[in-house]
């Protein structure tokens, strides 16, 4: 089967969405050249922590979003109907379905062609960032966007709390070292030298993490040393040392209670995204503080989040000011659409 425009051209923008530890698990299948079906690859989610599951919805949300912001950018408009249906990382069928998305030719506005711009611009720094404050007027910027789609956006710049939060998420990872079956998830997605993430073309690069890929490989490969006095403090040392000159960070509160909200997560995180980037705001997840139950409670608890009915602290980042970080390498755009390769 071969694809006609435009969905090669609006999909070799839109492959480059972020997704948790750069899985890339969303797929479409063209049915003609307005429609496609939208699918989510569970062989490529990270089901291994419970509160890891409703993150696969939150995904495909990021991505319609990227979608429709690319979309825009190049002339069309995006009509959805989204199927909001529990993922069952257990079912025979591999390819969850997310729905349709259908392309309406539409003029091309400055502002979409800005935010098609930003989208392209887009990248998470793991990089050092550089200490300074972010202004307050991108900050109320950045929380006009979430307040507009029934979300809070809260940050703190207290260096105590930002030194216990950057520490929790710290002992996030050796807690997850801990647990067997997020453990082998993580091995699964780590790419220990540049051949290798270029090659694959996904999943989390050593460069990227600011570690050189050998001594990664095997301080991941050796997990019982990350309790040892002297060489567990000096993985943690090397660890910390990619978060200096944290001042500041960011998380989201809101609806959170079902695939629907979850779905309108991924969008609002998406935008707020794009709006402090647009300021030349750079921003890393530290999406296993989310996903972590343990450290999930900590974070709540330090920040007083409030999670009351059907809210949750959804998401934590650092945002700030960093240099350019190196290029997380996306899967080409056929292997986005479901048979491209016939």
């Amino acid at each position: 089967m071969s694809h006609t425009e435009p969905w090669p051209s609006i999909v070799e923008d839109a492959r480059h969405y972020p997704s948790p530890h750069n899985s890339q698990p969303i797929k479409l299948r063209p049915v003609d050249e307005s429609t496609a079906e939208l699918y989510y690859d569970l062989d490529l989610g990270l089901p291994a922590e419970s509160f890891g599951i409703p993150f696969g919805h939150v995904c495909a949300g990021v991505f319609l979003e990227s979608l429709r912001t690319v979309a825009e950018g190049l002339g069309y408009g995006v009509e959805e109907s989204i199927d909001h249906g529990e993922m069952d990382f257990s079912g025979t069928s591999r390819l969850h379905s997310l729905g349709t998305v259908r392309l309406v030719p539409l003029p091309v506005s400055d502002d979409a062609r800005r935010r098609l711009e930003l989208f392209r611009s887009r990248q998470t720094s793991r990089r050092p960032y550089d200490a300074r404050l972010v202004p307050d007027d991108v900050v109320a910027a950045a929380a006009d966007v979430a307040h507009s789609a029934g979300h809070t956006f809260r940050t703190t710049a207290d260096r105590a709390v930002v030194r216990r939060l950057v520490h929790i998420n710290q002992a996030t990872l050796f807690s997850d070292l801990r647990n067997d079956a997020v453990y082998e998830e993580i091995m699964t997605w780590l790419r220990f030298s540049k051949d290798d993430a270029r090659t694959r073309a996904d999943g989390l690069s050593a460069e990227a993490m600011l570690m050189p890929g050998g001594l990664l490989r095997f301080a991941m490969s050796h997990r019982g040393l990350w309790d040892a006095p002297v060489v567990g403090g000096a993985i943690r040392a090397m660890y910390l040392n990619t978060m200096r000159g944290v001042r500041q960070l960011g998380w989201l509160e809101g609806p959170f209670a079902r695939p629907a909200d979850h779905i309108e997560a991924g969008r609002t995180f998406m935008r707020l995204w794009l709006e402090l980037t647009a300021h030349g705001v750079r921003l890393h997840p530290f999406g296993t503080v989310i996903t972590n139950p343990g450290s999930h409670e900590a974070f709540a608890r330090e920040v007083s989040a409030d999670e009351s009915g059907d809210r949750m602290a959804w998401m934590l980042f650092r945002f700030g000011y960093s240099k350019t970080p190196p290029v997380a390498h996306r899967r080409p755009a056929t292997s986005m659409l479901l048979g491209a390769e016939r």
